[in-house]
């Protein structure tokens, strides 16, 4: 009997460590992403600088109208700090179409950038365990992602009012130009993980040639 309860013994041991082994494996191959301490993850700056260029290249009516060639002075309006940006891109975009931008001394005409919305926003769908940390022993066990999505989205919605100068006589109001980006990151039964996005180019992390060098 005594032979018999120690070998018992031995197997709850050897079952105990098994499992301690396992979940040590488990943490040292999981994965974990954290965003930057900067104010904006360079893809949330990519989601909102590519919703505002493609706003202005998808608009399908004229632009303004006024004569091409005119000289004009910017103005932009908006709650967030991040305004100032769509008017940077607004007069480069003005440029292009063949627009002078000069001083208001000397400007004909004045474009006001009237900034309705423009941010990211961020989702997420989990199926899963999440993660576990241990109170009688030291040993945590990490997300266990049967299926999750991060999904982020980003917004720009903005108009133009144009004046005469120096009168100050209203022009014209343009209708708002607005535009949606997304990048969406996928984990597929704890490992596979990929994502999908209208982004012409972002950063990657997984990247095959950083493993490699």
């Amino acid at each position: 009997m005594g032979h018999i309860s120690k070998v018992r013994i031995n197997k709850k041991i050897g079952l105990s460590v098994s499992g301690i082994v396992s979940v040590l494996m488990m943490s040292a191959c999981s994965t974990t992403q954290k965003t930057t301490q900067s104010p904006k993850t360079a893809i949330e700056q990519l989601l909102q600088s590519e919703a505002v260029s493609r706003s202005l290249d998808r608009q399908a009516y004229d632009f303004v109208s006024i004569p091409k060639g005119s000289k004009v002075t910017m103005t932009t309006t908006g709650l967030s700090k991040d305004s100032a940006f769509i008017g940077e891109i607004v007069g480069g975009w003005l440029g292009k179409q063949g627009y002078v931008l000069a001083n208001p001394k000397n400007a004909q005409y004045r474009v006001n950038v009237v900034v309705n919305s423009l941010g990211t926003e961020y989702g997420e769908t989990f199926f899963g365990i999440p993660p576990i940390s241990g109170t009688l022993l030291p040993i945590s066990v990490p997300e266990l992602s049967v299926y999750k999505s991060q999904n982020q989205i980003g917004y720009a919605n903005f108009y133009l009012n144009i004046f005469e100068l120096p009168s100050g006589r209203f022009v014209h109001s343009t209708p708002p130009y607005w535009t949606e980006t997304f990048y969406n990151d996928y984990t597929l039964l704890f490992l596979f993980t990929f994502n999908k996005t209208d982004l012409i180019r972002v950063p990657n992390l997984r990247s095959l040639k950083r493993i490699i060098k």
